[in-house]
């Protein structure tokens, strides 16, 4: 059987980790980067080697176009091809606007939105060769392009202007490059996250994190496993579901 490859931006913890696993145990190849945790991509190496995953982990920053070209290159070489891509990769920033320095709104930008610019631009060239696979039927997407975002993206929040901000920008790529890629069957969908219970949310305290709580119907932070089923079937579906930002939020907006 012919094996897909997923490329994870983020892989080393959270939502990326738990994408590896989900899209290695669907049958895909892994490849994916992390920017510093090498101890934790060796773990992820290990389980994924356990159970017999082809895969290739680099450590660098995503906000630098050479190491993305990089990433590419080195995907490329080791599996041929490359079928979806997860820009997961993302930092938070919370806080006064006021008190943000230019270094931390640039930074959370490159990191957040010019990263996925730069994967985007990367993988597309190697997502249209996909067309002429025989395996790919006419309703199939010839690659996916799977943006993790936020519900932040979508209305906005308080001391957090700057993440919102980036990942709204994120949701209009998403949009705009769907009908971009649409003729050629390249899907390019979004996740809009509420409250997943990653390292990401461990700032908050527990009455903070109890009262947050309290606001979501589903009474619940969905876990990364969840988020990661749910990029699956997005990966998994027709090429006709493409521009959409859907929000996995348990009922939050």
């Amino acid at each position: 059987m012919f094996q897909k490859t997923v490329l994870i931006t983020g892989v080393s913890r959270g939502i990326g980790r738990a994408c590896a696993l989900t899209f290695a145990r669907a049958g895909y190849a892994v490849a994916g980067c992390c920017r510093s945790r090498t101890d934790l991509l060796d773990s992820l190496s290990a389980e994924l080697s356990a159970i017999g995953v082809p895969h290739l982990f680099l450590t660098g920053d995503v906000a630098d176009t050479a190491f993305v070209d990089d990433l590419f290159s080195q995907t490329i070489t080791r599996f041929k091809h490359l079928d979806v891509l997860i820009n997961n990769a993302g930092i938070s920033h919370i806080g006064l606007l006021t008190d943000m320095t230019d270094e931390q709104w640039n930074r959370l930008l490159s990191v957040n939105l010019s990263s996925a610019f730069y994967c985007c631009r990367a993988a597309i060239p190697h997502l249209l060769a996909n067309r002429d696979r025989s395996e790919v039927l006419p309703e199939d997407a010839c690659g996916t392009i799977l943006n993790v975002s936020s519900v932040w993206g979508c209305s906005g929040a308080s001391c957090e202007a700057a993440y919102s901000a980036s990942k709204a920008g994120l949701n209009a790529l998403t949009s705009a490059l769907a009908k971009e890629l649409a003729p050629s069957r390249i899907a390019v969908n979004a996740l809009a996250c509420g409250v997943i219970d990653t390292d990401m949310n461990h700032c908050f305290s527990e009455e903070e994190r109890a009262a947050l709580r309290e606001e979501i119907p589903a009474n619940r932070f969905a876990s990364p496993e969840e988020a990661a089923k749910a990029l699956l079937l997005l990966s998994q579906m027709p090429a006709y579901l493409t521009g959409q930002v859907i929000r996995f939020d348990g009922g939050f907006l």
